[in-house]
């Protein structure tokens, strides 16, 4: 008999490696079931996520017997970096639903137990569900995703090497992903952009403190559209954005919202109008928001009136096209950066 029924582990397993492995292990042994939240799920593959929820989730599954993947219940977890009383409540939502789902004691208060190990300041959901005890598991060996995810888009051209990343540092479902399932075309995508960044970065080595970047985005709702821009270059080339942009030297910041709506999209709304429908604005400051660097953005909701007819709006400067979307249709996974989360909070949800 198990002390736990169920032991919940949370974790972005961007690659899944030996720590994640010993943690799943160390579950097992004290719970009936483990329930595997893979978070950052629905995400484009960037350097930071290059993985979807189908790719880790399969890593994690075979990296275990048959016997011990009937025990493991691995579920995608959205992120919600401007609220974490949503994330909060999304992980107590899925667990509770395999709880129901999976307890063969329904009529007793199942024993649910948290594992993972305090590694940093990314470890503080550990400390967010006091009703459910706490398993702490020693880190194994230092091991740390981030520097595998550098050691391996940071090789030769050849994505399939076998080094030290595989054979000592994974556990065999994650070697197998790699020399099985990961393509050459998914690798030479996200070490480009890899490198862009890199590049990018390059710009500012110089100077003495690591700067910090401000940006506006526009967020312009009508008739249940929203008003995006596809990005015409990297980074996130190809994906759809919210118009905006870095703020001028001698602009505040609603006039830079307004003249980087009118550049990207051609929007032809008088900007009068367009202040007189700005009805909620916020600050968004989340430390891994951009992959460019520290860069915090102040992002304003317009609502322009209700219409039949949409304005008509044209790509322009940094975007290749500009559209409007029904609001039903935004997809993460298809949006740059944090900006499915931007609209989300202001438009309440």
């Amino acid at each position: 008999m198990k002390k736990y029924q169920f032991a919940v582990f949370i974790g972005r397993f961007q690659p899944y490696h030996n720590g994640h492995q010993h943690i799943i292990s160390q579950g097992l042994q004290q719970a009936e079931k483990m329930i595997v939240l893979c978070g950052s799920a629905h995400l484009p593959a960037s350097h930071r996520n290059p993985w979807s929820f189908n790719e880790r989730k399969t890593m994690i599954l075979s990296s275990f017997s048959k016997e011990e993947a009937d025990r493991i219940t691995v579920l995608p977890l959205m992120d919600s970096p401007y609220n974490d009383a949503i994330w909060s409540q999304s992980v107590q939502t899925i667990v509770n639903g395999v709880v129901q789902a999976l307890n063969t004691m329904p009529h007793n208060t199942p024993g649910i137990a948290l594992i993972g190990h305090s590694k940093d300041h990314s470890s503080f959901y550990l400390k967010m569900f006091p009703q459910w005890e706490s398993i702490e598991v020693d880190n194994l060996d230092g091991l740390n995703a981030t520097r595998l995810r550098d050691d391996y888009f940071s090789h030769a051209d050849n994505f399939t090497h076998s080094d030290r990343i595989f054979t000592t540092l994974t556990p065999t479902g994650t070697q197998h992903f790699f020399a099985e399932a990961f393509s050459q075309t998914a690798f030479d995508t996200i070490r480009a952009e890899h490198e862009f960044i890199e590049d990018y970065k390059k710009q500012w080595q110089a100077v003495p403190y690591p700067p910090v970047f401000v940006t506006v985005d526009a967020v312009v709702i009508q008739s249940g559209h929203i008003l995006l821009v596809k990005r015409r270059a990297r980074p996130g080339k190809g994906l759809a954005a919210l118009p905006g942009g870095f703020i001028g030297q001698h602009e505040r910041l609603q006039e830079g919202c307004i003249r980087e709506l009118r550049e990207e999209t051609k929007l032809k709304i008088p900007e009068a109008v367009l202040r007189g429908c700005i009805k909620r604005q916020h600050t968004f400051d989340d430390p891994h928001r951009s992959a460019r660097g520290r860069t915090i953005t102040h992002a304003f909701l317009i609502e322009l009136p209700v219409a039949e007819e949409l304005p008509k709006v044209k790509g322009g400067d940094d975007a290749e096209k500009a559209f409007w979307l029904p609001l039903a249709d935004m997809k993460p996974e298809k949006m740059f950066e944090d900006h499915y989360f931007i609209i989300r909070h202001l438009l309440g949800e």
